[in-house]
């Protein structure tokens, strides 16, 4: 039993002083020795083994997925991946940068301690260089957004370092320029929402392409009109399967199977009514959260109204914002429901997989990137994700400085 006086166990050790300090170095300094290798153009990839049940095996570059797979208890050591998961959040790019700049910042410190130099006196040091690299870099930089054909060049250089060290830098070129394109659609705005990104199994990555308008990732209703011309659109968080009997933790006592009949018709006129308002709003498209039972799909194809089921809340959300519409859950009251148009809705086949078309949609920049590749699982075509956000700071910013 521990006496009052003791707090830790008797097998606990305590580092003071140099020793705690000199733990801290060697900690941060081995973090950044780890991914310095998979740095730049000619870096080299990590194979990671999980130490869980089934032992999976990642194979990456990436600092930032290398970084939150190590399991680190050194103070320092975990500052250093801190930053790196920031870098990540804020930026999308520059995650092992990062790392081995602040690593080469503690071993140049290291070198400065052992001198006997206080650490206030290196971070001030260290304040002073930041300032004098950032009006370096301020007195260098070249202004060219008043100039659209280089500006646009600029922004494809940047693309173009972003991908570099990536499993996409073979097709870099193509890349570049098709992020850049989708950015410049927004023409200024921020709104990263209006870009759609899709992937589709097969063909190579120089297949991926730029689309203008927005494409869902889903199949038309059987029986309903496959291409809908000046659509109106309501979009919709409802439920659709009531036209079945479902009763939880309850029970039903009827006399005879003519009462079931009489339940099972009350529902689907319950569900009529409901498709007849959804209808009376004056719509030619509808497209739902929710699934959308048999039933309730015969009357909007006997209406020439085509339905879309099962949409993502995430495709929802953007196909409301790209359309002009709002999400509805209750159809009342349709003059405060909020319609999305479009000019055109078809269907359009990518590969092998039929999806939904939207063209000419009300936000004019919306647009979609269809990314392909020869494997269904394909992180690292999500960078492309990741450094439209990057290239779209440097965009909407108007000057080629960063923070």
């Amino acid at each position: 039993m521990a006496t009052t006086g003791e707090l830790f166990k008797p097998d606990a050790m305590e580092e003071k002083g140099e020793r705690a300090r000199m733990a801290s170095f060697i900690g941060a300094m081995a973090i950044a020795d780890l991914v310095k290798s998979t740095l730049g153009p000619k870096g080299m990839d990590k194979i990671l083994q999980s130490t869980g049940r089934g032992h999976s095996v990642t194979v990456t570059n990436d600092g930032a997925t290398i970084l939150k797979s190590l399991h680190v208890d050194n103070p320092a050591a975990k500052v250093l991946v801190d930053i790196s998961k920031v870098q990540d959040d804020e930026v999308g790019d520059g995650t092992t940068s990062v790392v081995v700049l602040a690593g080469e910042l503690l071993r140049e410190a290291e070198k400065l301690v052992a001198l006997k130099i206080h650490p206030m006196t290196i971070i001030a040091g260290y304040r002073m260089a930041a300032e004098a690299a950032r009006s370096a870099l301020e007195a260098a930089v070249r202004d060219n957004k008043d100039d659209l054909e280089r500006f646009r060049s600029d922004l494809v250089n940047i693309a173009m370092t972003t991908l570099s060290s990536k499993i996409l830098s073979q097709d870099k070129v193509h890349f570049s320029n098709l992020a850049v394109d989708a950015v410049l659609r927004l023409k200024g705005s921020s709104n990263l929402e209006s870009i759609q990104i899709i992937k589709k199994c097969g063909g190579a990555l120089k297949d991926s392409f730029l689309d203008e308008g927005f494409i869902l990732d889903k199949k038309i209703g059987v029986g309903q009109p496959k291409r809908i011309e000046n659509a109106k659109i309501l979009v919709a968080n409802t439920a659709m399967d009531t036209d079945k009997v479902k009763i939880y933790g309850a029970r039903v006592r009827v006399d005879g199977m003519t009462k079931v009949a009489e339940i099972e018709a009350a529902e689907k006129n319950k569900m009529k009514n409901k498709v007849e308002k959804i209808i009376g709003h004056g719509i030619n498209c509808f497209v739902n959260r929710q699934l959308i039972y048999n039933f309730p799909e015969e009357l909007f194809a006997d209406a020439g109204v085509m339905a879309i089921e099962h949409a993502d809340f995430d495709g929802i959300e953007r196909l409301a914002l790209v359309t002009g519409g709002e999400i509805t859950s209750t159809f009342n009251d349709p003059e405060n429901v909020k319609l999305g148009h479009c000019k055109l809705i078809e269907e359009i086949m990518i590969g092998e997989d039929r999806l939904i078309h939207f063209s000419g949609v009300a936000l004019g920049q919306a647009c979609t990137i269809v990314l392909r590749g020869a494997r269904s699982v394909s992180p690292h075509l999500s960078y492309v994700h990741y450094h439209l956000e990057f290239w779209n700071i440097y965009y909407c910013s108007g000057s080629p400085t960063m923070e």
